[in-house]
This record gives C-alpha cells, sequence and structure tokens, in this order.
C-alpha cells in the first residue's frame, strides 16, 4: 500500500483497541500510521498502540467509504463463494485471512425452505485471550450475511481444539515467509 506514512484524522472515528477489543473514540486531529489495509478495514498505530477502523470510517482517513452491499438475494448459496468470502476476513495484526490462518473449523450450510440458506461457521483464534474475537466473528458474519442466498449467518467462537500454528495452510505459512 502506498500511503503516506502518517495522516490526520479528519473527525472524530470509533476504533477498537488491537489487542484488547475495546471500543474507543479516536479524535479528529489525531496522528494516525496505517501498517495494514487487509480485508477493507484499518489498522492503525496512534497513541503508543493499535486500533482497527471499520470500513464505514474510511472517511476520517481521507478515503471513500464503501458503498453499501444491496440486500442479497435469495437463491443457491455457493459453497466456494463462502468460502471466498472467508478468506476477506483477517485478524488485523496479521497479514492472513482467517481461512489460510486456520482459524476457521467448520462452516455448514443448512438450506432454507426459501433457497436460500443459513450460515454456521466456527473458528477460533490464534490466542484464548485475544479481545478481537467478537470483532473479527463480527466482520465475517457481516460479509457472509451479504452474500447472495444466506438467509442467515452465526459465527461462534470456539476453543477446541485449541489453534497451533501447524494449523496454518501452506498459503498461509508463505505469506508469513514460514515455509
Amino acid at each position: 500500500m502506498n500511503e503516506p506514512t502518517s495522516i490526520e484524522l479528519k473527525r472524530d472515528c470509533s476504533a477498537i483497541q488491537i489487542p484488547a477489543g475495546t471500543g474507543t473514540t479516536l479524535p479528529a486531529g489525531t496522528s494516525v500510521s496505517i501498517s495494514q489495509t487487509l480485508g477493507g478495514s484499518y489498522t492503525v498505530q496512534a497513541h503508543g498502540g493499535l486500533f482497527r477502523i471499520a470500513p464505514q470510517d474510511a472517511d476520517a482517513l481521507g478515503f471513500d467509504v464503501p458503498k453499501p452491499v444491496e440486500a442479497a438475494a435469495i437463491g443457491n448459496v455457493d459453497e466456494k463463494l463462502v468460502w471466498d468470502t472467508l478468506r476477506t476476513c483477517f485478524d488485523p495484526e496479521i497479514p492472513v485471512n482467517i481461512v489460510d490462518l486456520g482459524l476457521v473449523y467448520d462452516m455448514k450450510l443448512t438450506p432454507q425452505s426459501g433457497g436460500g440458506a443459513n450460515v454456521d461457521v466456527k473458528m477460533t483464534l490464534t490466542a484464548p485471550g485475544c479481545g478481537m474475537g467478537p470483532a473479527i466473528a463480527g466482520d465475517a458474519q457481516v460479509k457472509l450475511l451479504n452474500l447472495p442466498g444466506v438467509e442467515d449467518a452465526h459465527v461462534e467462537v470456539v476453543w477446541d481444539p485449541p489453534w497451533h500454528h501447524s494449523m496454518i495452510t501452506p498459503e498461509g505459512k508463505k505469506i508469513l515467509g514460514l515455509e
């Protein structure tokens, strides 16, 4: 990404402190450095810490806010599209998506009478103390709910089995330089 090293926030901006997962407001005029922009959200450094800024607050950074996705059409749910969508979700501290990081343990499609389907995902985090779990799971859920044919989506954070670096896919290991 070719962004300036430091950006001044244009307005007060909601953010989530990393790794605590607590919500806060970064005031207008705060100088931030963008460290990651994967999956549509922004990880920034400010006040000696890391914060996650959601896509709908991109204007506070001086970027265009993504247009809202139109309501999903009812129809057959494409399983590949569900997995590809999960690959657009990232831990804000790690440049690997949650699928290739080995955090998604299970994805189940349940057909519904209207022709669509419900999506249930079981995922974990790299560490039980990570406060970002609700934010990452929420990001995945919102993205899944916007897929054509998805009537409902649930993303549950589980701890069994405990995550281990051996669960990272070959693609994830390549990105992290572990191969």
